[in-house]
């Protein structure tokens, strides 16, 4: 397939609606806290009789500094103190979660995220890595997806040694911008030399695939200027790129608010940064994996998806598909049989569960058929931009054409616009319709009703 996008300003500016990303279906608007602790065990129960492996999530909530822009959940302090609580309780629920599945799953997936995974000091870092092994069945090689999100202000070459002994084999590092304009207006001062250190260390020890974020919409960023970025990290060939949509929601995310709006760039700016960075990044032959993701065409991503097995989570894109998602740490979330289910969020909620000897679970949703259904259904859309009728059907026990009636009427469209074909067989995704996929997906969710857009970011 090719793995290329085109873009069409008329019809980016006329679809540039507000919509999921889809790492979940249904969002976790859709969670509810009728869902308790009881479920979440009966859904460990069923999933243990599945044969699936175990990925497994941490959730590393502290940060040295507050970036204005960042929409995740995180606790802002100085004091490094504040780890040992944390950490304590951390471990209590890897014991708690652990007997709930079967000790011979094998962990084929594991990610480290946050807040800064890497506020943790080396020792805590070898105590949680402990733990995991001696209450999880991991590798001992790198057989498994074993990642971590690093903030390269807060890392060394010799902690990306440590982390490649522990067993971490895939890493991604936040860089945003190295512009020192830029910076200071999003309070993250980060020199090229505290990235590059990290970069080349990983490439040292040995990483099997180094992953680079950049943010465009940031105030004071030009598609000059985002450019000069790009190419200072060109230089060193990441083997992977995520280009993200800063999405302003001040209300949601109050820090947001110490950034000045008329500082950021326009629609027309930030369309003109994301189509000069994405021909940039096709020149220099990576290919576009999808939803802000680039890659080498022999990154596994790339093959993955050639291949139709690439797969969409709570940590984007990945290739192992089939496992079952431990989330564990204040606010993670896992995806267990046919359920999701949320952790509590403040610490002070967390810590009182956990020594109450519970699981920290306070909300979720169970899946129905048709959720589990529509999931496939835009989870092969969102992924490999192609979907073949007759795997569904086979899959789902359906007719396609009937079940989905509805759905592939309003998809007309967007046929008409270009940005998809339809046949009898399948729904091919255009190199014009790749930018906007999510509104494509949209169309499947039965959740989508007038009005809830709003509760999203803007799909570019």
């Amino acid at each position: 397939m090719e793995q290329g996008i085109q873009f069409d300003t008329a019809l980016i500016k006329r679809y540039n609606q507000s919509g999921p990303r889809y790492t979940s279906y249904p969002t976790a608007v859709q969670f509810e806290e009728a869902f308790g602790i009881a479920d979440y065990e009966k859904a460990a129960q069923r999933s243990n009789e599945s044969g699936r492996g175990l990925s497994l999530y941490f959730h590393i909530p502290f940060c040295d500094t507050i970036c204005f822009y960042c929409a995740c959940n995180k606790v802002w302090t100085r004091d490094r103190s504040k780890t040992t609580p944390y950490l304590e309780r951390l471990f209590k629920e890897i014991e708690m979660q652990a007997k709930l599945f079967d000790p011979n799953r094998k962990v084929e997936q594991l990610h480290w995220g946050g807040g800064t995974p890497t506020f943790i000091d080396h020792n805590e870092m070898r105590q949680l890595m402990a733990k995991t092994r001696e209450c999880f069945n991991l590798y001992d090689d790198d057989s498994g997806e074993y990642s971590i999100e690093i903030d390269p202000r807060e890392a060394t070459a010799e902690t990306v040694k440590l982390l490649r002994e522990l067993g971490f084999n895939r890493m991604s590092l936040g860089v945003q911008d190295f512009d020192p304009k830029v910076q200071k207006a999003v309070n993250r001062i980060q020199s090229e030399e505290e990235t590059f250190t990290v970069l080349n260390a990983a490439r040292a020890e040995g990483f099997l695939s180094v992953n680079v974020d950049l943010i465009y919409g940031l105030p004071f960023q030009t598609q000059t200027s985002f450019l000069e970025t790009l190419d200072k990290l060109l230089e060193v060939e990441p083997d992977r790129f995520s280009i993200f949509n800063y999405a302003h929601m001040p209300t949601m995310f109050p820090t947001q608010k110490r950034m000045k709006e008329e500082d950021m760039p326009s629609p027309d700016q930030k369309l003109a940064i994301l189509q000069a960075t994405t021909e940039r990044l096709l020149e220099a032959g990576y290919v576009y994996i999808g939803m802000d993701h680039f890659a080498k065409p022999d990154d596994e991503l790339a093959i993955a998806q050639r291949n139709e097995t690439l797969y969409r989570n709570f940590q984007g894109y990945s290739t192992h598909a089939d496992c079952d998602l431990v989330g564990m740490g204040a606010t993670s979330i896992s995806l267990i049989d046919n359920t999701y289910a949320q952790n509590m969020r403040s610490l002070d909620d967390y810590y009182a569960r956990i020594d109450a000897g519970q699981l920290a679970v306070f909300r979720g949703v169970h899946l129905s058929e048709d959720d589990e259904l529509r999931r496939d259904v835009i989870t092969r859309l969102i992924s490999h931009f192609h979907l073949n009728f007759a795997k569904v059907n086979q899959q789902w026990g359906i007719r396609f054409d009937e079940y989905f009636a509805d759905e592939l009427n309003s998809l007309k469209v967007f046929a008409e616009d270009g940005l998809l074909t339809i046949d009898a067989q399948d729904i091919y995704i255009t190199a014009k319709g790749r930018l906007l996929i999510r509104n494509i997906c949209m169309a499947f969710d039965a959740y989508i009703k007038p009005g809830t857009q709003n509760r999203f970011s803007k799909v570019i």
